[in-house]
């Protein structure tokens, strides 16, 4: 058995409720606890496919006071998320307003016949979708 467990990525976002609604709308998470820090002024938010204890998830992090867009940096590349079809998950995606900056198709490089995409959420973190059956 392993010793270590991966247990999230951290997002900071500038609307949580933005984001939360993102996230379970278009991504089909579940929201399973969002708990605010007064004192720190500010509030976490967890989101998944499945609880905590077996599941990787994502920690949303809204800072009270952010007004302005986060700057990514250049050391940050993608989430990626397994989709049964890219296209039909693009086709609905892009009908309800998500960005799609990349759309779905084979990938690039590699020779590999992945179909895949990449979507953007309302911070502009890229998603990546890749299709698997």
């Amino acid at each position: 058995a392993a010793k270590y467990r991966f247990l999230h990525t951290m997002l900071r976002v500038r609307d949580l409720d933005k984001a939360i609604e993102f996230y379970t709308r278009h991504l089909g998470m579940e929201l399973l606890r969002k708990r605010d820090f007064p004192d720190g002024e500010f509030t976490l938010a967890f989101l998944g496919y499945g609880d905590e204890e077996t599941n990787t998830v994502i920690e949303l992090t809204h800072n009270w006071g952010q007004t302005e867009d986060y700057e990514h940096g250049s050391a940050f590349g993608h989430l990626a998320v397994a989709v049964p079809d890219v296209y039909k998950t693009c086709a609905d995606l892009e009908a309800a307003g998500v960005a799609i900056p990349r759309p779905p198709g084979p990938m690039k490089f590699g020779g590999a016949s992945l179909a895949m995409a990449f979507i953007e959420d309302p911070d502009g973190y890229k998603i990546e979708l890749i299709e698997r059956g």
